[in-house]
């Protein structure tokens, strides 16, 4: 969202053994990171973000096991390494690492003719963002097609492989509390290239059509409500509903495409965002009896 200040400590390793070192080092030290993904759904407080902050950016690789091979293996490759035997025909899976961005998963699949991610096509983030938060939109969810997470547990410092029947993701949670995802391994489905490739082309160009793609957001402020207690209707048609397109705080202003974006002008701050967020619930609350959730993720010195 171009807002917030800076961190006090940042640290970026290269593969998921650096992202572990780096987690229990500060552990040891007392201090418990915070894990910077994408920030496509994330708004920083303005000043000094006090402790240790984790950047996963540099863990983009998105890879197909080799043959014979277990999916573990490839969490500790190096570009040395990356040429192996390649794998069966039939084995459709790809280990996508936790800085792999969302895009770029789908473009690879894309490129296989496999089918099952077209739905997140133009989701921005990345790959350890859409497991922990299970991202998604109307045509689908990250979790419909993931068969296990490399994590690590925050408490204990260790490294666990969770199929996916030991996890519970929900809407918009992908059940990862108390564990930093290191990876994701997704299974797809066989498809045509071209009928794969018209999908994502056609979600690409509705979703731009009604959301603000292009600018500078986090993504949908809120939760979608309960559809019992708003009417069947969505967290940004309450919004517009209520009044709320018209607001603004700074350069923070509602989305004229959608209800449930705030995009930055330019030279917006994190307070005026902050400001915002409250502006928008507090109007829905007193206009429908509504009060919305925030969806999007905040970080302040305070919250630690």
């Amino acid at each position: 969202m171009r807002v917030g200040g800076r961190a006090e400590w940042l640290l970026e390793p290269a593969n998921p053994e650096e992202l572990v070192r780096a987690w229990n080092a500060a552990r040891e030290l007392g201090i418990t990171p915070r894990i910077l993904g994408g920030g496509a759904n994330l708004v920083i407080e303005d000043g000094v973000l006090e402790g240790v902050v984790i950047a996963t950016s540099r863990l983009r690789y998105i890879l197909r096991p080799a043959a014979g091979e277990d999916p573990s293996g490839e969490w500790t490759r190096t570009p040395e390494s990356l040429q192996h035997t390649p794998p069966p025909a039939d084995d459709r899976r790809l280990v996508a690492w936790c800085g792999a961005t969302i895009p770029g998963l789908v473009r690879a699949a894309t490129e296989l003719g496999w089918s099952g991610l077209e739905g997140l096509a133009g989701v921005p983030g990345q790959i350890g963002g859409a497991t922990a938060m299970n991202a998604g939109g109307r045509w689908g969810d990250f979790w419909d097609v993931v068969e296990s997470v490399r994590v690590l547990d925050c408490d204990s410092g260790v490294v666990r492989d969770l199929p996916r029947a030991e996890c519970r993701p929900s809407y918009r949670d992908g059940g990862m509390r108390g564990f930093v995802v290191l990876g994701t391994v997704v299974r797809l489905a066989p498809g045509a290239k071209h009928e794969v490739q018209a999908r994502v082309s056609e979600y690409l160009q509705t979703k731009r059509r009604v959301q603000p793609v292009t600018e500078w957001s986090a993504g949908c402020i809120f939760k979608n409500p309960d559809p019992s207690k708003s009417g069947g209707r969505s967290a940004g048609k309450l919004v517009e509903d209520c009044g709320g397109k018209q607001l603004s705080r700074g350069d923070a202003v509602v989305s004229s495409l959608h209800g449930n974006f705030i995009v930055n002008r330019g030279h917006a701050s994190a307070a005026d965002v902050f400001t915002l967020i409250e502006d928008l619930r507090d109007l829905v609350r007193e206009k429908s009896g509504v009060d919305l959730s925030v969806e999007v993720k905040v970080w302040r010195s305070s919250d630690r």
